[in-house]
């Protein structure tokens, strides 16, 4: 087995997770913030491969010409914005 060297940060963080009755020794959290990580880093690749085919399925609707002008969305955003600013709630930093 290889021997790892932590940092001081790190092995205090473990001892306080020991210390919370959670976990029975260094290995267990050790074990438990790999497990996590790699739960993390599999939910990362899930939504990244949706994202892709999001922008795929956007890429060909713009080919298709179905897409929408972006000047007409910012001109509808700017009339919304002076719409609720009008009624009293700023929402603009000037």
């Amino acid at each position: 087995m290889n021997t790892i060297q932590l940092t001081p940060e790190i092995e205090d963080l473990i001892a306080q997770q020991i210390k919370t009755g959670k976990y029975q020794d260094d290995l267990v959290v050790i074990e438990e913030g790999l497990r996590l990580l790699a739960e993390r880093d599999r939910i990362y690749r899930g939504r990244f491969e949706e994202l892709k085919r999001e922008v795929m399925i956007g890429v060909e609707e713009l080919r298709r010409q179905e897409g929408i002008n972006a000047e007409e969305v910012f001109s509808e955003l700017e009339e919304d914005l002076q719409q609720i600013e009008a009624k009293g709630f700023p929402m603009s930093q000037k």
